[in-house]
């Protein structure tokens, strides 16, 4: 993984085909002892959202490496009182060895990553989670044993989740569909970037029917319908999203022996039906476990 040593993730269209491999193959000999890389190295995690996974992940995962973690508390360093991105940039890049940011905006992550020279990984914006999806493809790999040929879908608001999944399927050769409303489909650019990388190797659909969508899937998919600064649309939105639930009747459409997954926090009775998340099918929490072996992996490789 030496060819990701002092690399930025901001998008999983930084990484190649091969390297996206590469790192679902860490994560996995990680994961089964099979693979000790050992740091002292600090790691700053900078969280302008709220988060339970990605920030106690990120922790552990760095503590296991043999490194430390400062978590930098939005309120309490001078960002909140108006420096300049890039200053702060500038002068957490003298005292970190990585940097791992959980924001709004994917234009502060490419700011830091513009004025700062160590890593900065993207721990979720508006535009991506590829954190989270790292996870997610290792998830389905234990459970498939391949990542070739299967066919993901997710189903709900075609958020950053959604927007990650669409390159990191392409990236691994798995079919990718995305079903939404209308009004919440997909960014243009992000499912043309996903065709371009998916050529004629798999599938890259996008629509609003999720019956179509699911049929025939091994992975269905859906995340909440009003994500972090949305929560004032919650009520709103949920009609729209309603027949896009991932319930009982929906899964019987998808193939017999696929899984479930959520990316959590879960609002269940909305996005997704208490039966189906602590259903046999459901492999959400061994998903939620993955986002540690997955991010330990990950700065292991930028760390070099």
């Amino acid at each position: 993984m030496g060819g990701l040593k002092g690399r930025d993730l901001l998008s999983l269209a930084d990484l190649s085909i091969e390297e996206m491999q590469e790192l679902l193959h860490l994560a996995a000999q990680m994961k089964a002892g099979k693979a000790n890389p050992r740091c002292e190295k600090v790691l700053g995690l900078l969280f302008y959202k709220a988060s339970t996974r990605t920030r106690v992940s990120f922790s552990v995962a760095m503590y296991q490496l043999g490194g430390q973690v400062l978590d930098l508390n939005i309120s309490s360093i001078q960002v909140s009182r108006g420096e300049p991105i890039a200053d702060t940039a500038r002068v957490l890049d003298r005292y970190l060895d990585v940097l791992a940011i959980r924001t709004y905006l994917q234009q502060d992550l490419e700011t830091f990553a513009n004025y700062a020279k160590i890593p900065v990984i993207n721990a979720l914006s508006d535009l991506e989670h590829p954190c989270q999806v790292l996870a997610d493809l290792l998830t389905v790999q234990e459970v498939f044993g391949t990542l070739k040929g299967i066919t993901l879908t997710y189903v709900g608001d075609g958020n950053n989740v959604a927007h990650s999944l669409l390159l990191g399927c392409a990236l691994v050769g798995m079919h990718v569909r995305i079903a939404a409303p209308p009004e919440y489909q997909p960014a243009a650019v992000v499912v043309n970037q996903a065709r371009a990388i998916a050529g004629d190797r798999t599938e890259v659909l996008v629509t609003t029917d999720p019956l179509v969508a699911v049929k025939d899937s091994q992975v269905l998919y859906t995340d909440v319908w009003a994500s972090m600064g949305q929560e004032d649309l919650a009520a709103s939105r949920i009609p729209v999203f309603q027949p896009y639930q991932i319930n009982e009747t929906l899964l019987a459409n998808a193939d017999g022996q696929a899984i479930v997954l959520h990316c959590l926090p879960a609002h269940r009775g909305e996005e997704i039906t208490d039966a189906v998340i602590e259903g046999a099918q459901s492999r959400v929490w061994d998903q939620a476990e993955n986002r540690l072996h997955a991010q330990k992996a990950l700065l292991a490789s930028v760390l070099g």
